[in-house]
């Protein structure tokens, strides 16, 4: 049984589950780690430089934990809240979206929320929202401060890392496979994306692209709509790309303002502690360079030659680091 100061780490080997550790163990959170599968139960691992025993998915495990936090595969998420149903007053934090459909939920991301807010307050199941669109309301509602948007165009490019370790794997040995002129493994994506751009996946992909844009768009929607800083700024018209490449968001966004704005004024207004600002004089910001911290960096800021009232953004984010970063950020608020 966890103790009652515990938290309750459900997939603590996921990409989601690494990420949330390292954060806990860094911040001093006591975990406690829950397997997905029964044959996970009882091995031995770390949390920071601390050992910890792995416990299995059962009621029992989950009994007495401050809070639970959901990082494993939709259908371990998906045993727990059935299983939660007896302890209804264990808040429930999911970073799955196995739970965000049920009535209660409250879709979180401190770092946008106003500092007095308390959106959480009376939740119980506190559904962490998707990482493409934490990093858009940070910059469009910053933006938005400062210089008032028309309206704005953004194209997100996902990386395999979004399917979990199976997208990875797949990538990984697609990769290989195509070098070695062998088949490719397509159940993930079911159709090739080494070496390729995706706007779809196949036919017989287990979770569609669309599936995962809508989901951002309505996150977003929501996330722009709060009150604070950047309050009415527009939604934007968006597409989901899947791009061949294993972590890190890139988001291209065009801007176009009421008047026209001044670049200087923009960088200098856009910078904020999770918005690093790569001005001109820097190179542009990568995925890869922005693996394993958070918030998200912004560059290779210029005009729009042909609208002088517009401006290209370029953005990246760590698609992991992110959402476990406001997971954790709820926890500290439920502990």
């Amino acid at each position: 049984m966890a103790e009652p100061s515990t938290l309750a780490l459900v997939g603590g080997d996921s990409l989601l589950g690494r990420e949330i550790r390292d954060i806990a163990a860094g911040a001093g959170l006591p975990l406690r780690l829950i397997a997905e599968e029964e044959e996970e139960m009882g091995r031995l691992t770390r949390v920071g430089d601390e050992p910890a025993i792995v416990g299995g998915l059962r009621a029992e495990s989950l009994a007495g934990a401050r809070a639970i936090l959901l990082a494993g595969s939709p259908e371990s998420s998906r045993r727990v809240l059935e299983m939660a149903k007896e302890e209804s007053a264990i808040p429930i934090v999911d970073l799955t979206y196995a739970a965000e459909d049920l009535p209660g939920a409250r879709l979180r991301a401190p770092m946008i929320e106003p500092e007095d807010a308390e959106p959480g307050a009376d939740a119980v199941i506190h559904v962490i929202a998707h990482p493409a669109a934490i990093a858009l309301a940070l910059f469009l509602r910053r933006v938005h401060r400062n210089d008032p948007i028309r309206r704005a165009v953004v194209q997100i490019f996902a990386p395999a890392s979004e399917r979990g370790a199976p997208g990875l794997e797949e990538l990984q040995q697609q990769t290989i496979a195509l070098l070695s002129f062998k088949g490719l493994p397509q159940k993930v994506f079911d159709t090739q994306l080494s070496f390729n751009l995706l706007a779809r996946y196949g036919a017989e992909a287990p979770v569609p692209l669309e599936e995962s844009e809508q989901r951002i768009e309505r996150h977003l929607a929501t996330l722009l709509a709060l009150d604070g800083d950047g309050e009415g700024v527009p939604m934007p018209s968006l597409r989901l790309i899947q791009a061949p490449v294993f972590h890190g968001y890139s988001i291209s966004a065009w801007v176009e303002f009421e008047n026209e704005p001044d670049l200087e004024a923009l960088e200098s207004g856009l910078a904020t502690e999770p918005i690093e600002v790569r001005g001109g004089e820097f190179e542009p910001p990568t995925n890869v360079g922005h693996a394993g911290q958070g918030g998200i960096a912004v560059g290779a800021i210029a005009p729009d030659r042909n609208a002088p009232d517009a401006c290209w953004f370029w953005l990246v984010a760590d698609n992991v680091r992110l959402p476990a970063e406001n997971a954790v950020m709820v926890a500290k608020e439920l502990l």
